[in-house]
């Protein structure tokens, strides 16, 4: 399968800009530079074309920032994205918006990701009037047709976002990214703050999609059933880090690195044999001064000296499997 996305090395700093007085006083020593937040710190994986990959870890572990700089919503500190093997700073201008124009994303709160003071034909449609993937005598037509496709009933394009049920607005939002024909779709906590019962409605038109428009998906979840149900390949994360890498059923069945197996353990199951659920014990350290050697030293119940100083790296366990642990030396 030909790599659709590859992100290689990529970092993501978070820092506030001093202005003239405190520049002078940090010049001086009477004040300390601002905290640097480190999002990403030297992440590499790639997506093959028709795939769909989850992103887990806990809360602050760079999922959603990995997602925004894949997406271009944010820009790289260091590293590169490549889409088909080429890098944006080596296209046209052109072909860099084709390219930018092929990857859409979808977020978490559709609440707060739609305007709310535009109706909904005006929400799904003028992205691609202005890219001219539709003319205004067609516009109604091709708004309706992506309406349809996602399950809305075209005679409420009319309507305010805060005319419809919260299942509706993302429908809207998948609506809204597919309306630029984009063949990627980064899915960041799609389903996260829907009920149930509409988060499968909504798994199953992302399932449905992938195998009508050949759709590619990097869908980020902390929720571990929804990225074992809906995932072809999943990477786990750490506090900026790729930990493991495997096939959905490789990582469910075997998992190797001492954080994924923890995130596993602390999951529910219908299983009717009694187990003990335990949380990871700690909490994860602040990104404005991560642990040195491995991340998850802190927590991890086997760590040993080396994992306090050196950094692990990303080594293969198996078919596909890789994992970022000295447990693998």
């Amino acid at each position: 399968m030909t790599n659709r996305l590859e992100i290689r090395n990529v970092s993501k700093r978070f820092s506030r800009k001093s202005g003239v007085v405190e520049r002078g006083a940090e010049y001086i020593g009477l004040k300390a530079k601002n905290p640097v937040v480190r999002a990403l710190d030297d992440v590499s994986l790639s997506v093959s074309q028709g795939e769909v990959v989850g992103i887990v870890g806990e809360s602050g572990c760079g999922k959603s920032t990995l997602g925004r700089v894949v997406a271009g919503l944010l820009q790289a500190s260091e590293g590169s994205v490549l889409f088909r093997g080429k890098r944006l700073d080596e296209m046209t201008d052109k072909d860099a918006e084709d390219a930018r124009l092929q990857v859409q994303m979808i977020f978490q709160d559709p609440s707060s990701s739609l305007n709310p003071r535009q109706r909904v034909r005006e929400i799904i449609g003028a992205a691609p009037l202005h890219h001219g993937l539709t003319t205004a005598w067609e516009l109604d037509g091709y708004v309706s047709q992506q309406m349809e496709r996602c399950g809305l009933d075209p005679s409420t394009s009319t309507r305010f976002p805060h005319q419809f049920s919260g299942g509706q607005r993302q429908r809207i939002g998948i609506a809204r990214a597919l309306a630029v024909q984009p063949d990627m779709l980064i899915c960041d906590e799609s389903v996260a703050a829907l009920d149930v019962s509409i988060q499968a409605q909504i798994l199953n038109l992302f399932l449905d999609l992938r195998e009508h428009l050949d759709l590619t998906y990097m869908f980020i979840s902390h929720d571990l059933s929804v990225v074992e149900h809906i995932s072809d390949r999943v990477v786990v994360m750490y506090l900026g880090r790729v930990v493991e890498e495997a096939p959905v059923g490789e990582l469910f069945s075997h998992p190797n690195h001492p954080y994924t197996r923890a995130l596993l353990q602390g999951r529910p199951s219908l299983d009717p044999v009694q187990r003990l659920f335990s949380a990871i014990e700690g909490e994860i350290p602040s990104p404005l001064s991560p642990p040195t050697g491995c991340h998850f030293h802190p927590r991890c119940p086997f760590a040993m000296e080396r994992c306090r100083t050196e950094r692990p790296e990303l080594r293969s366990v198996g078919a596909h499997h890789t994992s970022a642990c000295h447990l693998n030396d």
